[in-house]
């Protein structure tokens, strides 16, 4: 076979060239500590470390969440505590106020007192966390949940939404519970709420359910009225009727009084008592009210010992009043309890799903050095294996390109 002396230049040349960069790829992948430097290195090792740098960053981003939803929660179990002290003192308070022997002095000191927990309980209702969101606003975490109006009631202006956040590849975790299911649905004792609709003489009980099915059937959605009249048979004497929000008269009877010396009228499953100097003309108006808020509890409770008297109608009241507020307070912190044991299950889940997410970024890493790291023995002895061939092209270049006719025509 003819080879040219070009064909020879650029077969010794290419040779070199191709040693080089071998000897050069080896030291840059000492150099860098990995054995894969592009794609073309090892192709499908490539797509396989490209799918464990995207699980990587999906832990670290898990990672992130586990600690916000570890703060959140810890933070909530915080204020919870803190409700839940509130509250164990409101219910001393109310205890206290049962005293017989206490006089309107000090009741009135009790109110003074309650006016305060009731302030500390709706700051308490409003926290934010360390982001700024409001704890029990459900969704609406950027505007107070609970919001006291003119007339000293309180509304929740939050959502029953509960924020999660994704804390596993499967797994998600609540991070908040809203307020209305925590602190507004909160089962009210009586079921009913009463209260004078005029400048009435006498005073009305908050009443109770009796007939737990006749009131579920028949007690009227809008609530009833109950309006006092003098018989016209015997004006010294009075009867009453029940009255629909529509005015429509639903019952009537005359009023008798009980060995108290009160009335008690029933309708529809129900019964509430009237006491006091009655007169013709007095209303009074009874709602169903299954659920009552804390706050409007802890409201209630001080605005009766703060505008009820020693006479016997006021010492019913209070007493009414107090066996209510005492049942919904401990209603209130069983709900306050049960959310505990939540958050210290989802707390449990955290810590669970925290360990399993190390093993597989511990899984990942090793898994991920076995594909890209340099094994340095290995390579260390490659590039002297290639350092002595590069040596043996260039020396054998030298002496082929020494080669020529005109060496021996001299």
């Amino acid at each position: 076979m003819r080879i040219s002396t070009i064909q020879a230049f650029n077969t010794g040349v290419r040779g070199i060239q191709d040693n080089y960069s071998a000897v050069t790829r080896t030291q840059e992948q000492i150099t860098s500590g990995k054995r894969i430097l592009t794609p073309a290195d090892d192709p499908v090792a490539s797509v396989r470390l490209l799918q464990l740098d995207q699980q990587a960053s999906k832990l670290a981003q898990y990672k992130d969440n586990l600690t916000a939803a570890t703060n959140s929660l810890t933070q909530e179990e915080a204020i919870l505590n803190s409700v839940n002290n509130v509250l164990q003192r409101v219910r001393e308070i109310a205890l206290e106020a049962g005293n017989g022997a206490l006089d309107a002095g000090g009741r009135q000191a009790l109110a003074q007192e309650l006016a305060e927990r009731e302030n500390e309980l709706h700051g308490l209702l409003n926290s934010q966390n360390a982001r700024g969101e409001y704890l029990f606003g459900g969704y609406q975490s950027d505007s107070q949940p609970f919001v006291k109006n003119a007339d000293g009631s309180y509304t929740y202006a939050g959502d029953e939404g509960q924020r999660s956040i994704q804390i596993g590849s499967a797994k998600m975790v609540a991070i908040n519970d809203n307020g209305k299911e925590l602190f507004v649905d909160v089962p009210n004792a009586t079921r009913l709420t009463s209260a004078p609709a005029n400048n009435a003489s006498g005073a009305v009980s908050p009443g109770t359910v009796e007939d737990n099915e006749a009131f579920l059937k028949d007690f009227p959605r809008d609530g009833i009225s109950i309006v006092i009249s003098a018989d016209p048979a015997d004006p010294t004497q009075f009867v009453y009727e029940v009255r629909g929000a529509d005015g429509v008269q639903l019952a009537d009877g005359a009023l008798e009084p009980n060995a108290d010396g009160n009335y008690e009228i029933g309708y529809a499953g129900m019964a509430v008592t009237l006491s006091g100097d009655l007169a013709a003309g007095d209303e009074f108006t009874v709602n169903s009210e299954e659920k009552r808020s804390v706050l409007d509890t802890v409201r209630l409770l001080r605005n009766t010992l703060e505008n009820t008297y020693d006479s016997p109608e006021g010492k019913l009241q209070r007493s009414d009043m107090l066996s209510v507020s005492l049942q919904n307070l401990d209603n209130a912190m069983n709900k306050v309890l049960g959310v505990q044991t939540s958050l210290g299950a989802r707390l449990n889940v955290i810590d669970s799903t925290q360990l399993e997410n190390d093993e597989a970024s511990l899984i990942n890493t090793t898994v991920q050095s076995g594909l890209e790291d340099l094994d340095y023995a290995e390579a260390l002895s490659r590039l002297s294996m290639e350092s002595i061939v590069l040596q043996a092209a260039q020396q054998s270049f030298v002496k082929v390109s020494g080669l020529s006719l005109f060496n021996f025509l001299r």
